[in-house]
């Protein structure tokens, strides 16, 4: 891949084992290390939100983050819905490269993963060598990590990634002194909240709502849209707790705050859509002493380098593997994107597959079904009023051409969109004379980044899990194998990219393996890795 997409290839390698630089991150005093927060909103877009120019509904919370931090205007997810994005944001890479690219594969509360699609099983994709969840890096070097209460990472969570993953997280579980990292999930704002929510209280007037050109202006938009507000006022204040809490532990000042969304906002033509509607999201960074505090900041800054750019800002040297870029901290690279790339496959009981390149100024899509509308009939979205009503709509031919081109029958092969002068993406160009060699360039650069990249999207389903369950389930990792030196016990694993975890037997706990155990110690240990069953327990006592 040439140096302008910085795209970091694949590599088999990983430092396997304890690195020299491994050494140097675990002596760090702890006292250097940054305190990081994450505030995630599911299913939001940028233009509902005071700091990006809407006076709708006022956010005092969030409000007063950007104030104290800087709010991005190009942050995308690769993928428009929340597992296969979540995928991304946990790894460093691309759902596409990690096999995660479906909505959704794992599914650890049934281990039916689509019962529309005779029984899809739930599996979790055997992902490249060396991938591995970030959160382990900082647990190595004494970080405390804890999630909630969502996970959906698209393959089952490894054990080494959260020291506690659960409605109850709070880094005031930590030890004394001891770093973290705290990821806060809000779910109050979610696509499902919109008919869950949609017969409770309103915060905003629906008759003071603007309603986006690509919707018609009817009642049902209106109220859809006033719930969505709504939603947004008790997602500030639950995000006032987290910041009070960090203002009461004198800890708020020097703690580095990322709120984002997951994907772009709950409605049709948003989630689900590679439009900008559905890919960009809300981000606000806090840096310590609130550094370039109410500052906007125009890069192009993917999910897929959320976890790189974490590593970067605790001192931790990123992965090769990973194919994001850090983006701040000590390991930031100079040279930042120039494109940030988009897909989207299975939602669902519904097969689709479109691809998409975006810079600050143009996106192309490329769909492979253009026998498919963009509107799928995905029967979790049909429960919204406003997609009840935009069906009825175009059925009754009362949409214009701008409000009805999502929803007819077929799309087309390829779209260009000029984004300065088109933000809502509703002129098509691929068409125009006058930019055929913009629609080469990005579609060049498109089919560039699909081979690179080892994009899966090709490969169908069900062919993808048989290479990665043989005989219908996934491989178990070999037993580890003891090394006894002296006085300490070394655990190695056959599989050389897995993560060896261990912990005492009265512990519910596991602890990342850094180094040998003492020989003294009952403990017990295993093997894991994504995409294979953890190895036999080994029980030392």
């Amino acid at each position: 891949m040439p140096s302008k997409y910085l795209i970091t290839p694949l590599l088999a390698f990983l430092f396997f084992g304890c690195s020299e630089k491994e050494k140097d991150n675990r002596i760090m005093d702890s006292h250097d290390l940054p305190n990081i927060v994450w505030l995630v909103a599911e299913d939001q877009s940028p233009e509902w939100f005071p700091m990006y120019g809407d006076s709708t509904i006022s956010l005092p919370n969030l409000e007063s983050l950007a104030n104290d931090g800087v709010v991005f205007t190009n942050a995308v997810a690769p993928v428009p819905v929340c597992a296969p994005a979540r995928s991304s944001i946990i790894t460093g890479m691309y759902p596409t490269t990690l096999g995660t690219h479906n909505m959704r594969t794992h599914k650890p509360w049934a281990p039916i993963n689509e019962p529309l699609l005779d029984s899809l099983p739930s599996y979790s994709p055997v992902v490249p060598e060396g991938v591995k969840m970030f959160p382990e890096y900082l647990r190595k070097i004494g970080y405390y990590t804890a999630n909630g209460p969502k996970e959906d990472y698209n393959f089952e969570r490894t054990d080494a990634a959260w020291d506690e993953s659960s409605g109850e997280r709070h880094w005031r579980k930590r030890k004394e002194g001891q770093p973290f990292f705290t990821v806060f999930n809000f779910a109050v704002c979610h696509e499902s909240q919109i008919w869950n929510r949609g017969q409770d209280s309103l915060f905003v007037d629906p008759q003071n709502v603007q309603v986006p050109p690509y919707f018609p202006d009817s009642e049902v938009i209106r109220h859809d849209l006033a719930v969505n507000y709504s939603n947004l006022k008790r997602l500030d204040d639950q995000i006032g707790v987290v910041l009070e809490d960090l203002k009461e532990d004198g800890l708020y000042e020097n703690t580095i705050i990322f709120f984002y969304g997951d994907h772009g906002g709950p409605f049709p033509r948003h989630k689900r859509a590679l439009y900008d509607t559905g890919v960009k999201v809300p981000l606000i960074i806090k840096f310590p002493k609130n550094e370039n505090a109410g500052s906007y900041d125009d890069r192009l800054i993917s999910f897929i380098d959320y976890a790189p750019t974490l590593l970067s800002l605790a001192g931790i040297e990123p992965p090769k593997v990973m194919q994001g870029v850090a983006q701040f901290g000590k390991y930031e690279v100079k040279k930042k994107p120039n494109y940030t790339f988009h897909t989207s496959d299975r939602f669902d009981e519904i097969y689709d597959r479109l691809r998409a390149v975006r810079s600050k100024r143009y996106k192309y899509i490329k769909s492979y079904n253009t026998e498919l509308s963009h509107a799928l009939p995905v029967s979790y979205r049909e429960q919204m009023p406003m997609m009840q009503a935009l069906r009825t709509l175009y059925n009754e031919g009362a949409l214009n051409e701008q409000q009805a081109a999502w929803l007819h029958s077929t799309k087309p092969e390829e779209e260009l969109y000029d984004l300065q002068n088109d933000p809502y993406e509703l002129d098509n160009l691929a068409g125009n004379p006058d930019l055929q060699d913009t629609l080469i360039f990005y579609r060049n650069i498109l089919d560039e980044w699909i081979k690179e990249s080892k994009d899966l999207g090709g490969i169908p389903e069900r062919e993808l899990i048989a290479q990665w369950l043989p005989d219908g389930k996934a491989k178990r990792l070999p037993p580890l194998e003891v090394d006894m030196k002296d006085s300490v016990v070394q655990l190695i694993s056959p599989q050389r990219d897995a993560t060896i975890v261990w912990k005492l037997p009265q512990d519910s706990i596991w602890k990342v393996y850094v180094k040998p155990l003492s020989k003294d110690l009952n403990f017990e240990a295993k093997a894991e890795r994504i995409g294979y069953l953890d190895s036999e327990i080994l029980r030392m006592e």
